[in-house]
C-alpha cells in the first residue's frame, strides 16, 4: 500500500456507509460510517479509507500514525539499496606502455568491483586510425583481464577519432 498523502481519515470521510476491514485484515462487512467510527474509536484505533473509489469506500482499522511511520521506514530502506551505477572513463591511446596498461587494468577492476561501469576510450591521433585493429586487439586485451569481475556490455566500435568499449560489473561480484 503506497503511502498516501489524501487518505481520509475519521471524520474527513464523507461516506454513508463503508465497506469495513478489521485491523488484523478481516473483513467486517458493510456498516454505516456512524458504526466504523464507534468501532475504531472503542478499539483505539483510526478509520482510515484505504479505497475511496470503491463502493461503497473501503475503510480500514489501523493506527494511523504508526502506518505512516511504517511506510516511511520502508521507503528509506528501499532508497537505501538502490544505487546509482556510475561511468568512470579509462581514456589510452594504441601506443600505450605495459606498465601503464597494467595500472589501466587495475583502475578497470577497482571500478567494477565498486559497481560502476568503465568505458574505455582507445584515443587515435592523426594518421593512427589507419591501424584501427592494433586498437582493438589492445581493448580486447583489457577485457580479457578483467574478464573474472566484468562482461563486455558494448564492444569495441569506432566513434569518430576513437575506439569506445563499455564493460559493466558481473552480477554477484
Amino acid at each position: 500500500m503506497a503511502i498516501n498523502k489524501d487518505l481520509r481519515i475519521n471524520d474527513e470521510i464523507r461516506a454513508r456507509e463503508v465497506r469495513l476491514v478489521g485491523d488484523d485484515g478481516e473483513q467486517l462487512g458493510i456498516v454505516s460510517l456512524r458504526d466504523a467510527l464507534a468501532m475504531a474509536q472503542e478499539r483505539r484505533v483510526d478509520l482510515v479509507e484505504v479505497s475511496p473509489t470503491a463502493r461503497p469506500p473501503v475503510c480500514r482499522l489501523m493506527d494511523y500514525g504508526k502506518f505512516k511511520y511504517e511506510q516511511a521506514k520502508r521507503d528509506r530502506e528501499s532508497r537505501k539499496k538502490q544505487k546509482v551505477v556510475s561511468v568512470k572513463e579509462l581514456k589510452m591511446r594504441p601506443t600505450i606502455e605495459d606498465h601503464d596498461f597494467e595500472v589501466k587494468v587495475r583502475s578497470a577492476q577497482r571500478f567494477l568491483s565498486e559497481g560502476d561501469k568503465v568505458k574505455c576510450t582507445m584515443i587515435f591521433r592523426g594518421r593512427e586510425i589507419v591501424h584501427a585493429s592494433l586498437g582493438q586487439e589492445t581493448l580486447k586485451k583489457l577485457a580479457e583481464r578483467v574478464v573474472d569481475v566484468a562482461v563486455v556490455e558494448r564492444p569495441p566500435r569506432v566513434e569518430g577519432r576513437a575506439m569506445i568499449m563499455i564493460l559493466a560489473p558481473k552480477k554477484g561480484v
